[in-house]
């Protein structure tokens, strides 16, 4: 009689590491090897694994990727059970992103991936990013990708390449429906202020909430008269409105910020959008401060629109939820630009830039998993705990 002490949703790898059935170890033994078994030094579970190793500990070019897996040789191969401890070199890592991976198998990937547990996150942001890393001298555009974002998990639940005769306008609808939008809100910029996904959006059981700008002409300039100043004619009362409002004081780096934004139902009947709940005008003032005095100022406005009704989100509420757009920059966009050097990362073949992008939502994903809020320190740490960088690839969302 055989025994087993595997648990139901452990599985045994090709080189006998046990690990979680939905882990990114597990998921990387689904994914297609194009290449043939003649000449094949290196299975492509242990180039990915060396790659996402690296990528925890800091590095993030192919040569410092190779360089880094080569001093490691000895503590990589005893991980994954190898027999011998030669690494990739420098160009076998390149040939990963640009002829091994299939672009569209890899995304699907990721997003079961960060799906597989569920979305808990009600805030979802959408945002493109150009891919600087790729553009090759002499054309007019690098590859551009949209995300839709889960900001609290700092999950990217979907990620679509934006071809060069399209635009975020035609690639989001597929990015919507990449995911259940159930009790979620999506959150975008005034590019995104569209009828059509307004309408997706609300009829997929979710909300929206946008910026208006000039794009949506007639609807700013009605939003923009709605809130102006009212100054009534002599011999006539103030027009009554049901104006809301929420205020908000923050400091941090140098700055103060304050912000205050005022709500309303009234054009709720008057404007012809999907869904609509409140319209908002919100009023930013900044203020510069150095050695105790304030030395630039400045102010904006913006006008908005949201499906959500006054009573699921007083003023505060949609001021918390406009806020909160912004963590994909900061947390996703910013981080990889600069904590993994992406746009300095030369990746000019194929689709190996996207797939970078990707890795990088991995990577950032498996960071906020192990409870890290910066990922800089997160890397300096993995770089001298490499048995535990290895845990969070063979643990599935479910069972870290």
């Amino acid at each position: 009689m055989e025994y087993s002490t595997l648990q139901p949703w452990q599985e045994i790898g090709e080189t006998g590491i046990v690990h979680d059935a939905g882990s990114l170890y597990g998921r990387f033994h689904q994914v297609a090897d194009p290449r043939g078994a003649r000449g094949k030094q290196y299975s492509l579970v242990m180039l990915l694994v060396v790659i996402f190793l690296a990528k925890l500990a800091g590095k993030d070019k192919p040569d410092e990727i190779a360089d880094w897996a080569k001093n490691h040789a000895g503590d990589v191969a005893r991980l994954l059970g190898l027999e011998q401890s030669k690494m990739p070199s420098h160009s076998t890592i390149r040939r990963v992103f640009s002829c091994i991976l299939d672009e569209a198998e890899f995304d699907r990937l990721a997003e079961e991936y960060h799906q597989q547990e569920g979305n808990k996150d009600e805030m979802l942001a959408m945002d493109g990013k150009a891919l600087r890393g790729t553009r090759i001298a002499g054309q007019e555009r690098s590859d551009h990708v949209l995300s839709l974002y889960a900001v609290e998990s700092c999950r990217v639940l979907a990620q679509q390449a934006v071809d060069s005769k399209e635009n975020e306008i035609v690639v989001a609808p597929r990015v919507l429906e990449s995911t259940s939008l159930v009790g979620k809100i999506v959150t975008g910029d005034a590019m995104h202020t569209q009828r059509a996904a307004s309408h997706q959006i609300v009829t997929g059981g979710g909300d929206y909430l946008w910026p208006v700008k000039e794009n949506q002409g007639r609807l700013y300039e009605d939003i923009q008269h709605f809130f102006a100043p009212d100054t009534p004619k002599r011999g006539f009362g103030k027009i009554t409105t049901d104006f809301l409002s929420a205020h908000q004081i923050n400091y941090g780096h140098g700055r103060f910020e304050k912000r205050n934004i005022q709500t309303s139902t009234m054009l709720n009947d008057y404007l012809d959008w999907p869904g609509i709940g409140q319209v908002y005008r919100l009023e930013r003032e900044f203020s510069w401060v150095r050695q105790g005095n304030i030395y630039k100022t400045s102010r904006e406005i913006e006008f908005g629109i949201t499906s959500l009704s006054r009573e699921k989100a007083p003023p505060a509420k949609v001021l918390a939820c406009r806020r909160s757009h912004w963590r994909i920059e900061t947390s996703l966009h910013y981080r990889r630009d600069v904590t993994f050097r992406e746009d300095a990362t030369r990746m000019t073949i194929g689709a190996a830039g996207r797939i970078l992008a990707t890795v990088h939502n991995l990577v950032i994903g498996l960071i906020k998993r192990a409870g890290f809020d910066n990922a800089a320190k997160a890397r300096r740490y993995y770089e001298g705990h490499l048995s535990e960088a290895f845990r969070l690839l063979i643990t599935s969302n479910c069972h870290s």
